[in-house]
C-alpha cells in the first residue's frame, strides 16, 4: 500500500506484526432456547504498521481442509479487542458453510484485517468444536408483518405488528411470500417490518399492485379465505391471490373426482383434515382452488410418509417442485392431515395415523 503526496514523495507500508485471535473455549454445542445469548467470547489484536493506518476487521470462519472457501465472514470493530457472538449467530454461520447439525464439527477460525479492498492481513487460525442444531426458520429467514382487522380470527391479534402472520423471505433478497387467511369479507391489512409501525405501507389506491409509505391505503381482502401474497419490498410491488386448498388423488375417498378441503384452526393456526382415509396403493396431492396451479409437493426422500413425522413441502408455483410428485401411506387407514403455511421458507406437513 502506497501514500503519495506528490510522484517522487511515496511512503511504504510496513507489516511490523500480525494479528491475533484468541477464544475462551475450544468446544461448544449450540442451543436453540437461548439463541440470543453469547456463546463464544473472543479476544484479537490488530496488526501493526508503519506508519500507523486503520484496517477493516471481519473474523472468518470454513471447515478445515478447506483453505476458507467457502467461507463464513462476522464484521468486528478495529477498537473493541473483544466480541462475542451469540448460539444463533455461530448456527447461522455453520448453515452458511453446510455443516450438518446435531453433529461434532471443528471450525476454523481467523481474523481477516484489510487495508484496501485488495490487501488484506491475516491472524493465526484457531479452531473450535461446534455442535450446531437444526435451525428454526422462524429465526433465520427475514419477514415482514401482515397486521390487519383480520387477525384475530386467525389465532393473532388485529392491528398489531408484533403479533401478526409475517412473509418470510426464503432467498434473503427482499422479496417476501406467504399465507395469510381472512375469516370475514372485506377485511383490511397492511405490511409492516421489525414488527412496529415504523415504515409501513399500504396500496398507492390505484388497486394495481403498488406499495407507498405515504398516504397508503388498506389493502382489502374481498372474500373470506386463504390468501397466498408476495411483496417486493424494495420495488414496492404486491400481489395477492386467492388459495383454499384440499387433498385429492386415487388415495382418497373421492379419488382425482375431487377434494377433500382444509379447515383453518386458529388455535394452532394450522390447516387441517381431521379424519380421511387413505388407502396404501394410491397417491395423493395437495392443490389450490380445485386446480392445478397452486400445488403442494413432496422432495423424492418423502413421497413416502411416515406417521407422525413432519416433512417440508414445497410450492410447485414457487420452482422449487422437480417433475410432478405425489405423496402416499404405506400403511391404509384413517389420518389426519396438517399443514403449516405459516412460514414460506418451510412449509411442514404432517399426516397421522389414527
Amino acid at each position: 500500500m502506497v501514500s503519495c503526496r506528490e510522484e517522487d514523495d511515496k511512503t511504504i507500508l510496513t507489516n511490523t506484526s500480525a494479528g491475533s485471535l484468541t477464544v475462551n473455549k475450544t468446544s461448544i454445542t449450540l442451543d436453540e432456547t437461548i439463541a440470543d445469548q453469547a456463546a463464544l467470547a473472543f479476544t484479537y489484536t490488530n496488526p501493526g504498521f508503519s506508519p500507523n493506518v486503520s484496517v477493516a476487521n471481519t473474523v472468518e470462519f470454513a471447515v478445515p481442509g478447506t483453505n476458507f472457501s467457502p467461507v463464513a465472514s462476522q464484521t468486528i470493530s478495529m477498537d473493541e479487542k473483544t466480541f462475542s457472538l451469540t448460539h444463533l449467530q455461530l448456527n447461522t454461520i455453520l448453515t452458511t458453510l453446510n455443516v450438518a447439525p446435531n453433529v461434532v464439527k471443528p471450525i476454523e477460525i481467523r481474523l481477516k484485517s484489510s487495508v484496501n479492498t485488495t490487501t488484506a492481513y491475516y491472524s493465526n487460525i484457531i479452531t473450535v468444536n461446534i455442535t450446531g442444531y437444526t435451525p428454526n426458520p422462524d429465526l433465520i429467514y427475514p419477514k415482514i408483518n401482515v397486521p390487519g382487522g383480520y387477525a384475530g380470527a386467525a389465532g393473532y391479534a388485529d392491528w398489531n405488528p408484533a403479533n401478526a402472520p409475517n412473509l418470510f423471505s426464503p432467498t434473503k433478497d427482499d422479496k417476501y411470500k406467504g399465507f395469510i387467511y381472512v375469516t370475514n369479507p372485506n377485511s383490511e391489512y397492511k405490511f409492516t417490518i421489525n414488527q412496529d409501525w415504523a415504515g409501513d405501507k399500504g396500496d398507492d389506491g390505484t388497486l394495481t399492485g403498488k406499495l407507498v409509505e405515504t398516504g397508503e391505503q388498506n389493502i382489502k381482502a374481498a372474500v373470506k379465505g386463504t390468501y397466498y401474497i408476495n411483496v417486493n419490498w424494495a420495488q414496492n410491488t404486491y400481489s395477492s391471490v386467492l388459495a383454499n386448498f384440499g387433498v385429492i388423488g386415487d388415495a382418497t375417498p373421492t379419488g382425482w373426482n375431487s377434494d377433500t378441503d382444509f379447515v383453518y384452526s386458529p388455535t394452532t393456526k394450522t390447516y387441517v383434515i381431521n379424519s380421511i382415509a387413505l388407502n396404501n396403493t394410491g397417491v395423493f396431492k395437495f392443490r389450490a382452488n380445485d386446480d392445478w396451479i397452486i400445488k403442494f409437493q413432496p422432495e423424492s426422500g418423502d413421497e413416502t410418509l411416515v406417521s407422525g413425522t413432519a416433512v417440508k413441502s414445497f410450492l410447485s408455483s414457487e420452482g422449487t417442485v422437480t417433475g410432478d410428485p405425489a405423496y402416499k401411506v404405506s400403511q391404509a387407514g384413517n389420518y389426519k392431515i396438517e399443514l403449516d403455511l405459516h412460514n414460506s421458507a418451510y412449509y411442514k406437513l404432517t399426516v397421522t395415523k389414527l
